[in-house]
């Protein structure tokens, strides 16, 4: 056998004695065993050979009379889900757009027994923590002043005046990158068992984690990371990316990898108001984004924080709706002049992060609108608006 390891060749001792009736195969099957006994060895070997594997098979495969727990929400607008446990939530702007209040108001929402109104929390609707399970911040871009003055705001948004057990700040900036992600990796193990789990966790600057935004390797890496993660401790992971989305698609290869796997998100932008902010939702799990309605925020100086606005119009929700998907129809169209119906719907279900159902309520919309048009063979091209 020495000779043969080289070629890798693998070695099933049978359960015979060697003498001379009982030394090989043929034997092995006149002693009356048969091929599901051979099978059965076989099946030993390799279970022994691949221990480690089996043990991750087991913990991999779906148990049908045990159905795992139903996610719950940690964030949502409007009874829709955006942040939800064992997932990623993303939440993406430009300079200058309030990210870091907005942040500060979801904060705020998890500190307390009891939960906080909508709009305490900026619109959103921010599940309680009355367990006192662990709230994590990890900012990679703030100074330690502006963090700490952030955590005066979001404990007087909380109605509180001390930093519960539970919530821990760090800030990140003077660490290299590598020790970064170690110290998140060992923090959360620590803060998990010291209070009986993760309610939340935020990093604010997700791309200052890895060298470049643009380098895919490292994107891929960090986001099946931080979702291996918000698995691993059953928690609601948000990722804030400091970058301007292109319409409903997020920039760079760390925003196309967040924009795969989270499960809401959610976009800050400079209103036409330029004293207010406006929110949109660029992508849900369930159902689509444009039809959420877009909220705003503004800074009041008596209450020295930014305070929940109201939503924005129906009339401007559906202007953000058409012009959206004026832009992606003018993409679906731009290599090709007419597309059938099921070509479109996959089309929008790739670009626009939907289910069958919401692209072909979609279609039947934007040929209502007449951003779509049919040919005499019924296929699909570009309507009257996207020639406009």
């Amino acid at each position: 056998m020495e000779h043969l390891e080289k070629y890798k060749v693998l070695n099933l001792s049978l359960p015979l004695s060697g003498a001379k009736s009982e030394k090989d195969i043929s034997d092995f099957f006149a002693l009356g065993n048969g091929a599901n006994d051979l099978k059965d060895l076989l099946a030993k070997m390799f279970s022994d050979m691949y221990s480690q594997t089996m043990m991750m098979l087991r913990s991999c495969e779906i148990d049908y009379d045990n159905p795992p727990d139903a996610s719950k929400s940690v964030v949502a607008v409007n009874g829709v889900p955006l942040g939800t446990q064992d997932n990623l939530f993303c939440i993406t702007g430009g300079e200058g757009t309030g990210k870091s209040n907005y942040i500060s108001a979801i904060l705020s929402g998890t500190l307390r027994e009891e939960r906080l109104s909508a709009e305490q929390t900026l619109g959103l609707e921010i599940t309680a923590n009355p367990n006192g399970l662990a709230v994590l911040h990890y900012d990679t871009e703030q100074s330690e002043a502006q963090l700490h003055k952030n955590l005066g705001r979001t404990l007087r948004r909380a109605s509180l005046t001390a930093v519960p057990e539970f919530y821990h700040s760090l800030y990140l900036a003077s660490l290299s990158r590598k020790d970064r992600l170690k110290l998140i990796r060992e923090s959360m193990d620590l803060f998990h068992h010291k209070h009986g789990g993760i309610h939340l966790m935020i990093i604010d600057g997700i791309a200052d984690l890895i060298r470049s935004a643009n380098d895919e390797s490292e994107s891929i890496a960090i986001v099946d990371e931080m979702y291996r993660l918000a698995g691993i401790y059953n928690t609601c992971i948000i990722c804030v990316l400091h970058f301007v989305p292109n319409g409903i698609k997020l920039r760079g290869h760390i925003g196309s990898e967040l924009q795969r796997k989270a499960a809401g998100i959610l976009s800050i932008e400079t209103d036409d108001n330029p004293e207010y902010s406006v929110v949109k939702v660029i992508k849900v799990r369930d159902g689509s984004p444009l039809d959420v309605p877009m909220m705003l925020f503004g800074w009041d100086k008596e209450a020295d924080m930014h305070v929940y606005r109201g939503e924005k119009s129906k009339e401007d929700k559906e202007k953000r709706k058409t012009d959206e998907l004026i832009a992606v129809v003018k993409e679906a169209f731009r290599n090709k002049i007419t597309l059938s119906y099921q070509e479109l719907c996959e089309v929008l279900m790739r670009e626009m992060e939907i289910k069958d159902r919401t692209a072909k309520k979609y279609i039947a919309y934007m040929k209502e609108q007449r951003i779509l048009a049919q040919d005499s063979n019924g296929n699909y091209q570009k309507g009257e608006l996207c020639h406009t």
